[in-house]
């Protein structure tokens, strides 16, 4: 390990097949693009290393984006990679930037990482790079996509609970959203691929829920409760997560969908973008403390660096 300029601790190594960094083909991993979390070296030092090991077990290769760097100098290190992976902060997305006034709970912004993720989402809806957004990097993708966030949750459950509790609260995840395929193949029972339920409009809460059974899956509604229902549901994805917010989404921005939730409170766990050519998603929980012990937070990582590759297969 070294230190780069910035003060953060720098992995360097020299590809296995001793082709330069800057050339891409089957031998050379997908290049994942994270900015630095924060411009507080310290919390950087501390969470940024977690998000880049994820990557790496992926089979990706992470590349750290400064967040003191001239836009030319980021559009260099940016054109070179493949996906964009926003991670969590201490920050928060400054109220003004969708137009609220600042709530009391709501921590400073950090201008400097707002600037870098705006480069990247810029770049990346430009070149339909895949996106994967966690925690506060959720919160990022739908300021910028013109949406707004509820700056401090009031609910029974703690979303705050933060790193040392591993599992803060379940996830109903709707059946049809890609973040169901991703997930969901290892749970009790299978997914059943079906077209979208018509009385569960995207983002609707109260038409799901747990079943009572664990962290499995469970019914959205039985067929017998809708009149003209002539095929069996898809299963809802249930799966336990950690979390680290006091933010969350609240109107969805432009092209996204919310395809997650806690059912306790109904607060949107999961963000998925809408056009089908275009790898979007993003997640409130932190999956990256948990890829040793949780398949699911590995699939999240692996789905990302599988986009990245068809992408580039068809460039």
């Amino acid at each position: 390990m070294a230190l780069d300029k910035f003060g953060l601790c720098v992995r360097r190594e020299v590809p296995k097949n001793g082709l330069s960094e800057g050339r891409y083909n089957e031998g050379v991993r997908p290049r994942i693009a994270i900015p630095v979390p924060h411009s507080d070296l310290e919390y950087a030092n501390r969470s940024l290393p977690q998000y880049e090991r994820a990557i790496e077990m992926a089979g990706g290769e992470p590349v750290r984006i400064p967040l003191d760097h001239a836009p030319a100098e980021l559009m260099k290190l940016i054109e070179g990679c493949d996906a964009v992976l926003l991670p969590g902060s201490k920050a928060d997305v400054d109220p003004a930037k969708y137009n609220a006034p600042s709530d009391p709970h709501t921590n400073p912004a950090d201008s400097q990482r707002d600037i870098v993720d705006k480069v990247l989402l810029e770049d990346a809806y430009t070149t339909r790079k895949p996106v994967l957004g966690i925690c506060y990097g959720l919160q990022s993708l739908n300021v910028y996509r013109a949406g707004t966030l509820i700056q401090h949750i009031e609910s029974a459950i703690n979303h705050e609970a933060g790193r040392k509790v591993p599992v803060a609260h379940d996830v109903t995840i709707e059946p049809n959203a890609k973040l169901a395929a991703i997930v969901g193949t290892r749970a009790k029972a299978p997914l059943l691929v079906q077209p979208p339920i018509p009385w569960l409009e995207p983002g609707d809460a109260t038409g799901i829920h747990t079943s009572g059974e664990g962290h499995g899956f469970s019914r959205a509604e039985n067929d017998e409760e809708k009149p003209g229902a002539s095929a069996p549901e898809a299963e809802t994805v249930v799966i336990p997560v950690n979390s680290s917010h006091h933010q969350s989404a609240g109107a969805v921005g432009d092209g996204l969908r919310a395809v997650a939730r806690c059912p306790n409170d109904g607060v949107i766990e999961a963000l998925e973008g809408t056009s089908p050519d275009h790898f979007v998603l993003a997640v409130q929980w932190h999956p990256e403390r948990s890829v040793d012990q949780d398949e699911p937070s590995r699939a999240l990582f692996r789905a990302l660096v599988a986009a990245a590759q068809a992408r580039h297969a068809h460039i």
